[in-house]
């Protein structure tokens, strides 16, 4: 799931090394457009709906808590 993820993002943001960006947020890499997107990329990819609960900053702070999210939100 990380190497997906990870591609998901990457095809958004092209423009920057994730496997070095920890913060995505907080370093300023994803601004709400980004984070649109990538909310989309992640309903579609893993059949599940992120709801507006889900959508604080520590979920899409790095490729890491984006997995946990996905992760979660399987389960239910």
């Amino acid at each position: 799931m990380k190497e997906r993820v990870l591609e998901i993002v990457s095809e958004i943001r092209p423009d920057i090394d994730f496997e070095s960006a920890h913060n995505l947020i907080d370093d300023g890499h994803l601004d709400s457009f980004d984070i649109v997107s990538i909310i989309s990329e992640l309903n579609d990819e893993y059949n599940i709906t992120i709801r507006v609960t889900e959508l604080k900053p520590e979920n899409f702070n790095s490729v890491d808590a984006m997995i946990e999210l996905v992760t979660r939100l399987q389960a239910k």
